[in-house]
């Protein structure tokens, strides 16, 4: 990676003694019909309030960001989170210059979910049933999202009490990805993005209630909402990311960086698991900070997961590559990363060939 201005974990910890003052929620376009988005909506008499996860229900990020404060968050001046669709779409952007190499966001390791936490706490011996399904499905290989799915539940059992209840409040309900698609707009789908996206709704059948309701340790209210199972499915595989080791993390404020091709933002983690962003180049005032969801030249990827086509890429690869490709093919120039084409009218030279 380019980035490599690690001046330190000492440096970086040295940016962030200055104290930390709060930057209010912005939103940068107004939407009557959706400013009640923004702002929380639930009674806070109640101990065991559960979250809304109706599509309309209002996003709660102030208290989200006071959250982070408390619980040890801390971010460098001209940090912001807006929006500017009313609140469907937050996203951190920078209303100061930020040289390449500042830090932006350190959140402590308690902060942060992961797979390898979330299966030390509930991968018990009572689990090997709904284990059972999950394998016999096929979708042993998602079993770092499953727990961090039943993490996620776990949580929401515990309404207010739980230590992550203002983070999970503030996040989205409403999705444009594969998972949230009915069977008939897979079909409308273009072939390769219908077959990622077909692929992508899968895992939610593999991982859903058909397993989860053998989970011991969940109320039968939980495990049989389908809705409620869809939303945790959705957090996790839009908002988790793989370390070096293997883990899979959401790190909470850090979730609100968008994607970009050029991407503004580069994270790392200490060895004892803080979360670290620096900017990877010189950022203007008003610009995002945007970090990499995955291979910018595969929108067809980024569409079916994230639910967003990504208009900032310069190439997209070829969508005539044969649906099994080998090593051979690949070394002969069939690979997704050179068989570019490029918006302004040129190809790669594989293409040609």
């Amino acid at each position: 990676m380019k980035f490599i201005l690690l001046l330190s974990i000492l440096d970086a910890a040295a940016a962030f003694t200055s104290p930390f003052r709060p930057t209010p929620f912005i939103t940068t376009t107004k939407h009557p019909n959706h400013d009640h988005r923004l702002y929380s909506t639930y009674d806070t008499d109640s101990e065991t309030t559960l979250i809304d996860i109706d599509e309309e229900a209002p996003r709660d990020i102030p208290s989200m960001e006071a959250w982070s404060y408390e619980m040890g968050a801390q971010r460098t001046d001209g940090f912001t989170l807006t929006t500017d669709d009313g609140g469907y779409n937050v996203y951190a952007m920078t209303n100061v210059d930020l040289p390449t190499g500042s830090p932006i966001l350190t959140i402590p390791e308690h902060m942060i979910l992961s797979s390898n936490k979330a299966m030390a706490e509930l991968r018990t011996s009572d689990m090997s049933e709904a284990e059972k399904i999950v394998k016999s499905v096929n979708a042993e290989s998602e079993f770092r999202h499953y727990y961090l799915m039943l993490k996620l539940l776990v949580e929401y059992e515990k309404g207010m009490e739980s230590p992550w209840y203002q983070w999970m409040n503030s996040l989205p309900r409403y999705y444009t990805n594969a998972a949230s698609m009915t069977p008939f707009c897979c079909l409308c789908l273009p072939s390769l993005m219908r077959k990622l996206t077909v692929q992508e709704r899968g895992y939610l059948q593999r991982l859903g209630v058909s397993s989860i309701k053998l989970v011991p340790y969940l109320n039968d209210d939980t495990k049989y909402d389908v809705d409620l199972c869809t939303w945790v499915y959705q957090i996790v595989y839009t908002r988790s990311f793989e370390t070096a080791d293997g883990d899979l993390k959401i790190v909470p404020l850090a979730d609100m960086f968008n994607h970009g091709a050029y991407p503004e933002v580069e994270s790392s983690y200490d060895e004892e698991g803080n979360y670290y962003a620096y900017t990877t180049y010189d950022v203007p005032a008003g610009s995002p900070l945007r970090m990499s969801y995955g291979d910018p030249t595969n929108p067809s990827f980024l569409f079916a997961r994230y639910g967003f086509l990504d208009e900032s890429t310069e190439a997209t690869f070829c969508k005539i590559i044969p649906e099994h490709v080998n090593k051979d093919m690949e070394e002969l120039g069939y690979a997704h990363n050179r068989m570019l084409f490029y918006k302004d009218g040129n190809v790669s030279e594989e293409v040609w060939d």
